[in-house]
C-alpha cells in the first residue's frame, strides 16, 4: 500500500506540474492538456505511474452531471432535428473499419487484436469484447489511448485555428455563485447514477448513469446549473492523467509495434474524420464545430470535455457519439465472427 500512494502521488505531482506548465505558457486546455501530456512523458521515461482508481471515475461522473444538466424540454425538442446528420454515423463506422481493420492487419496484429483494435468503440468494451475473442489487451489498449491522445491534442489546436475558440476561459460559473444544495445534489446525482448504471450494466456507467439522473433532475427544475467550473476543470485534470498513464510500463518492442500502429490508424481517422465533417457541413448545413466534435472518435468523457469548455451543443455532440458507440457494441461482435469466418481466422 505504501508503495502505491507514492506511485499515486507522484502521478499527481507531474500532472500539477504539466497543468502548471500549460497555463503558464496559455496553451488551449491547460488543465486536460498538460496532465495528459506530462503523464505521457513520464510514463515514456519509465516513471511508475498510477492511476487513479474509484476517484479518477468518479470525476468523470461530473461531466455526466454536466450534459444532463444542459437537458431542458427545449433541447429535447430539437433532437428530431439531429436525424440528418446521425445517417452519417453508421457509414462513418463502417468506413472507420474498412479500412483500419486491413491497416492493422498489414501492420502484423492478429485477427482479433487488429479488429477490435480499429473499432471507434468506447475502451473498456472493446478490450472485453477483443479479450473474449483472444486479442491482445495491452496491444489493444495501447491502439485506443494513442487514437484518444492524437484526437484530443489535435482537436484543441484546429478549433482554435479555424474557429478562435478560447479554450482557456472558465467552464462556467464560480463554485462561489453556485447554490451549496445544487452542489451537493449535483455530486450525489454522480454518484448515485454511476453506481445504478454500472448495476445494471449499462456500457459508460460513470458518464451515462449520471447523465440521465441528472437531465431528469434538470426536466423536473431541481438542477438548474451545470456543476461549478472548479470541478469541470478538476475532472479534466483527472481525464488527462487517465490518458497519460495508460502508458505507463511500456516497453520498446509496444512502442514500436503497437503505438506506431495507434499512430498509423490515427492519422487514417483524421483523414476520415475530416472528410465526413465537411460533407456533412456541405449537405446537412450543420454547425462546423459541433460537427467537428461530434465526429471526432475520441474518448467519449474527452469530447465532452472539449465541448463544454468550448461552449458547443452538448446535445447534439453527446447525441452522435452515443449512437456510434451503440452501434459499435451491438454490431462489432457480430461482424467480428463474420469476418473471421470469411477470412478463415
Amino acid at each position: 500500500m505504501p508503495e502505491t500512494r507514492k506511485r499515486v502521488a507522484l502521478t499527481l505531482l507531474i500532472a500539477a506540474l504539466g497543468a502548471a506548465l500549460f497555463v503558464l505558457i496559455g496553451l488551449p486546455l491547460p488543465l486536460l492538456l498538460g496532465p495528459m501530456i506530462a503523464c505521457l512523458i513520464a510514463a515514456l521515461a519509465g516513471a511508475p505511474l498510477r492511476g487513479m482508481g474509484t476517484f479518477g471515475t468518479f470525476m468523470r461522473t461530473f461531466l455526466g452531471v454536466a450534459v444532463g444538466s444542459s437537458v431542458t424540454p427545449q433541447v429535447v425538442a430539437q433532437i428530431p432535428s439531429y436525424l440528418g446528420t446521425l445517417v452519417f454515423v453508421p457509414v462513418f463506422v463502417a468506413i472507420i473499419g474498412g479500412l483500419g481493420y486491413p491497416l492493422l492487419r498489414r501492420m502484423g496484429l492478429n485477427h482479433p487484436t487488429a479488429f477490435y483494435g480499429a473499432m471507434p468503440g468506447g475502451l473498456q468494451d472493446m478490450l472485453v469484447f477483443g479479450e473474449e475473442a483472444g486479442g491482445d489487451v495491452r496491444a489493444m489498449s495501447l491502439i485506443h489511448a494513442t487514437r484518444v491522445l492524437v484526437i484530443v491534442t489535435i482537436a484543441p489546436i484546429l478549433m482554435q485555428w479555424f474557429w478562435q475558440v478560447d479554450l482557456t476561459a472558465p467552464p462556467g460559473q464560480s463554485a462561489r455563485d453556485t447554490d451549496p444544495l445544487e452542489i451537493a445534489l449535483m455530486v450525489g446525482a454522480g454518484l448515485v447514477g454511476w453506481k445504478l448504471a454500472e448495476r445494471v450494466g449499462l456500457f459508460g456507467a460513470s458518464l451515462l448513469g449520471p447523465m440521465i439522473l441528472t437531465a431528469a433532475l434538470a426536466l423536473s427544475g431541481i438542477i438548474t446549473h451545470r456543476p461549478p467550473a472548479e470541478i469541470i476543470w478538476a475532472a479534466q485534470i483527472f481525464i488527462g492523467i487517465s490518458v497519460g498513464v495508460k502508458y505507463a510500463g511500456i516497453t520498446g518492442r509496444e512502442l514500436r509495434h503497437f503505438v506506431v500502429a495507434g499512430l498509423g490508424f490515427s492519422l487514417l481517422l483524421a483523414v476520415i474524420s475530416l472528410a465526413f465533417i465537411e460533407a456533412i457541413h456541405l449537405v446537412a448545413h450543420a454547425d462546423p464545430m459541433d460537427s467537428f466534435l461530434s465526429f471526432l472518435p475520441g474518448g467519449q468523457g474527452e469530447m465532452v470535455v472539449i465541448a463544454i469548455v468550448a461552449g458547443a451543443d452538448l446535445s447534439f455532440v453527446v447525441t452522435h457519439h452515443l449512437f456510434r458507440l451503440i452501434l459499435v457494441i451491438l454490431l462489432a461482435p457480430v461482424a467480428a465472427r463474420l469476418l473471421g469466418r470469411v477470412t478463415g481466422r
